[in-house]
């Protein structure tokens, strides 16, 4: 007989988090997430999303469990369900001047900031906070246990993949519509070949390399 394991979708309460700050008595409750923090070009960019109680949206999942037309459904669902919806996006530069942990939170911040009411608990999918007077929650694999979190991360991760869908076409010879400048070999290839383009992040590893080698 098989058996089920702990992360499987059907075995997960994905409201649990919701209700306990709930019963704790917070009432604006959203799930913070983010997409880029890998890529080596484009910005990060991150979700803040405020579902009504006890809201159901059947199949949000962690973006990276979904397909990219799963996640474009779901994100017109989300985008009518809830509340309330920020995003926030720290640019290429940004992410080389401060580091991408730093940048990654200042894009949280300002998801969060652009939420509407004010958030009064906050979710987070991974075990870093923002600079933010909410009560906060980290949660280690949010993405897969919080709905609120799943959520965010559906925006965010549908978000970036727009915008370095554009840079395609701003920016040819990369490849970014395919790999959303996530660093796969034809990407790290066409660095090699093309040097880094305005939007790579020149301190990240396999650009870094090749910014004195080419002019741009």
């Amino acid at each position: 007989m098989r058996q089920t394991t702990l992360f499987e979708t059907d075995k997960i309460d994905m409201l649990a988090f919701e209700r306990k700050a709930m019963l704790d008595g917070y009432f604006a409750i959203a799930g913070v997430d983010e997409a880029g923090r890998g890529p080596l070009a484009g910005p990060v960019v991150a979700a803040a999303v405020i579902l009504p109680p006890g809201v159901s949206i059947d199949g949000v999942n962690d973006s990276k469990k979904l397909s990219p037309g799963r996640r474009e459904h779901l994100y017109e669902i989300i985008i009518e369900k809830s509340l309330s919806v920020g995003i926030g996006e720290t640019s290429h530069e940004t992410i080389d001047r401060v580091n991408i942990l730093e940048a990654t939170k200042l894009a949280m911040l300002a998801a969060v900031d652009r939420l509407s009411p004010t958030p009064d608990c906050i979710l987070i999918d991974g075990i870093t906070r923002i600079d933010h007077t909410a009560r906060q929650k980290t949660i280690k694999k949010g993405d897969s246990l919080s709905l609120s979190i799943a959520a965010a991360s559906i925006i965010a991760k549908v978000t970036r993949d727009r915008i370095m869908t554009a840079f395609d076409a701003i920016y040819p010879g990369y490849g970014f519509a395919i790999h959303k400048g996530y660093p796969s070999p034809s990407h790290i290839e066409s660095v090699r070949k093309l040097g880094p383009s305005a939007i790579h992040r020149l301190s990240f590893r396999g650009v870094r390399e090749h910014v004195r080698c080419h002019s741009f």
